[in-house]
């Protein structure tokens, strides 16, 4: 899959089914700017719209500093309400379509992670950092208050009670703390931090790719219903698996005991 050539962002495909995103701005700790709002909406849009062969994304940041600073204040200094807005309608379209995208997205946080950054980590399926990586929502410090789906995501990862005291405080907190509170999946050493994240993409990607979005879909969404809706939006992403290849090829190799070859069909 060929992708356009983005000024923020830095992409590599691994095993032809993996891709690896790099925010690439790390001369101010990869902090968003309106252009990495444009490249971010444009790419999970096209991931989505049009995934060829690839099966998982891990988003990590350039550099060893940070994974992502949040929102560049320095662009935004004298911007003018109407120019703020216009902004941040870019990048609520781009959270909005990472959180949607049909491919798993792993954020692997190799450094700090404040405001719109750990918003964006918030937005992926779930979260790899580095033991000395720092995260935040900040924006109450600002005289703003989390605008990247942040009072969305967090309470839904740690709980309302946590999220209402790390988002009205602002104040910072660990990776081991994140790892305790269940926003964080795992801790790995900085050198490990990609390999272990590429060897859980890999895992991913060798199973069935229809069944992957499908799965994903069904949790995203039947969080935000009750039981019972739930249960018949699953059964729904369930049947649209029943009369696919993939869903033949899976039986099929199971019962010659051999891995299975499947083709996203």
């Amino acid at each position: 899959m060929k992708f356009p050539e983005y000024k923020t962002l830095a992409l590599e495909t691994k095993d032809e089914h993996v891709l690896v995103v790099r925010l690439n701005r790390p001369e101010v700790l990869n902090a968003i700017n309106t252009q990495m709002g444009r490249d971010q909406l444009d790419l999970w849009t096209r991931l989505s719209a049009e995934p060829g062969k690839l099966r998982c994304v891990i988003v990590t940041g350039s550099g060893e500093r940070a994974f992502c600073a949040g929102g560049d204040l320095k662009e935004r200094d004298g911007m003018t309400q109407a120019e703020w807005q216009a902004q941040h309608e870019i990048f609520e379209r781009a959270f909005m379509a990472l959180v949607e995208c049909t491919l798993p997205v792993i954020a692997a946080v190799n450094g700090h992670a404040y405001g719109g950054g750990l918003e964006m980590a918030l937005c992926c399926d779930f979260i790899y950092a580095v033991p000395g990586a720092r995260f935040a929502l900040s924006e109450v410090r600002l005289g703003i208050m989390p605008g990247g789906m942040g009072t969305q995501n967090l309470p839904r990862a740690v709980g309302e009670r946590r999220a209402k005291e790390m988002i009205l405080t602002a104040r910072p907190f660990s990776a081991a703390e994140g790892l305790e509170w269940g926003l964080v999946n795992r801790l790995c050493e900085p050198a490990k931090l990609l390999q272990e994240a590429l060897a859980t993409a890999q895992a991913i990607a060798e199973n069935g790719p229809l069944s992957i979005r499908q799965a994903k879909k069904s949790i995203h969404y039947g969080l935000q219903m009750d039981l019972a809706t739930g249960y018949r939006f699953e059964i729904e992403a369930y049947n649209r698996l029943v009369d696919t290849a993939d869903r033949r090829e899976g039986v099929t190799a199971f019962n010659e005991k051999r891995k299975p070859r499947f083709e996203g069909k």
